[in-house]
């Protein structure tokens, strides 16, 4: 974005500002996202889904007496926003009083959005036709494979964009960002034995992407390795997570750790602050400020600078993440998690160890590879959780067969505390991440 348009953007946010504070706002919160986005869909050699698009988007929050109301607003004309403002400061004052409400106390510290890299002008010149051309050869790679009998389609997606935040407290702030990922899903085997899989590569920056032929080959590996599966007697075994698998534990940590959770009672979590909930292994760390990495910005939702938070340190839980709602309720600080109303993450991951996958693989004597799971099945509120799933059973300390009708259960608390090695794999293709990781034992349902 060139500096006059981003300057008309801020000049536009803290204008907003100044005319909700006019109308008898006493705080006042404007958001703008200025970009476009690009995505295609092929499947068998075919464009299925083609989208280009450019979008602008204000969004506020205006707070009076603890009252809060919100408006938003593709049209950024002066009327038009003058008219919601109004509108907004009236809804407020029909509004349930929450002592709670309010825009956090500004810090003085600041992030200079230069140092994080979250902005790639290489994906922003790049030509579509060259977008498609990667999504076509992804699938191409893989179908050239025999043994895939289907394709689920690939993908090539792009988003450019500018935030601008304005707040009464006096703080203006944006910053450009970039994101690109290319994708592609296979089926192999025919009838009753067929096997389903995807993989996926994502960056802030083009030319940090895997290419179609890593990508097309890893997606086949991954679908043609579950063929043929067998069926396994219910016993309790160790347990390794893949990634993709470790992710979705990850996340499932971040739901019990969130603020808003903890003071709505709704995490299992909520009265371990400075207890131990895991064994010496685990570390989980929230950081904002990880340059190049999907989930950096240099200030969160509510104008708060971004941060590393170490939420889980050695198994001790230090930290709950909160934006200035759930931080006031709990009587702690935000943490620069603040998102609109929410609380999100930022780089939010398991700390990897020093081990390679393949090592612990041939540290297992007898036990499962989780390599994909199906259904919800997780609640907070226990820790509990039990899944659908698919897997590669491991003999002497190797892959012997792969495995599916299974289920996976536990609960969250007792897989943290029997966390046995991590490994060195943590791949930061999501904003929630973990390495491959073992658990000592986990109950796997089968026959």
């Amino acid at each position: 974005m060139t500096d006059a348009r981003r300057s008309a953007l801020e000049s536009l946010a803290a204008d907003v500002v100044r005319q909700g504070l006019a109308g008898g706002a006493e705080e006042v919160e404007v958001t703008i996202s200025d970009g476009r986005e690009f995505g295609v869909d092929v499947r068998l050699g075919e464009i299925e889904n083609l989208v280009e698009a450019a979008a602008r988007h204000l969004e506020f929050r205006v707070i009076k007496d603890g009252r809060t109301a919100f408006g938003s607003t593709s049209d950024l004309s002066p009327e038009t926003v003058k008219r919601l403002l109004r509108n907004a400061v009236r809804r407020a004052e029909l509004a349930s009083r929450d002592e709670f409400a309010g825009l956090p106390e500004p810090t003085g510290n600041q992030v200079d959005p230069a140092a994080l890299r979250l902005f790639d002008p290489g994906l922003a010149g790049l030509d579509p036709r060259r977008k498609i051309a990667l999504a076509l050869e992804t699938e191409r790679v893989a179908l050239a494979d025999k043994r895939i009998t289907n394709s689920h389609g690939a993908g090539f997606a792009s988003s450019e964009g500018t935030t601008v935040l304005a707040t009464s407290r006096g703080f203006v702030g944006s910053y450009d960002q970039t994101f690109c990922s290319l994708s592609v899903g296979l089926q192999a085997g025919e009838t009753d034995d067929k096997a389903e899989d995807y993989w996926y590569t994502a960056s802030r920056f083009f030319e940090e992407l895997e290419s179609p032929e890593t990508v097309g080959r890893r997606a086949v590996e991954r679908t043609v390795r579950q063929l043929n599966p067998r069926k396994i007697k219910t016993q309790t075994v160790p347990v390794i997570f893949e990634p993709d698998m470790s992710a979705w534990l990850v996340g499932f940590i971040f739901a019990c750790v969130s603020g808003t959770a903890v003071y709505q009672k709704s995490t299992f979590l909520a009265d371990r602050l400075g207890k131990r909930i895991g064994n010496g292994k685990v570390t989980v760390i929230d950081d904002g400020l990880m340059p190049g990495k999907l989930g950096s910005r240099p200030f969160d939702g509510e104008a708060l600078a971004g941060r590393r938070t170490e939420v889980v340190a050695g198994g001790l839980l230090r930290s709950f993440l909160c934006n200035a709602y759930a931080a006031r309720k709990l009587g702690l600080e935000p943490t620069g998690n603040g998102d609109g109303t929410g609380v999100s993450p930022n780089n939010f991951y398991l700390s990897p160890g020093d081990r390679t996958p393949q090592e612990i693989i041939a540290s297992t004597r007898q036990g499962l590879i989780l390599t994909r799971t199906i259904g919800h099945g997780l609640n907070p509120v226990t820790g509990d959780f039990s899944r659908g799933a698919f897997g590669l059973w491991i003999e002497g300390g190797e892959v012997a067969y792969p495995v599916a009708e299974i289920t996976i259960s536990g609960n969250l608390g007792t897989v943290l505390m029997s966390v046995e090695e991590l490994a060195n794999d943590l791949d930061f293709r999501s904003p929630v991440c973990g390495p491959t990781l073992k658990v000592s034992a986990l109950t796997v349902a089968g026959e």
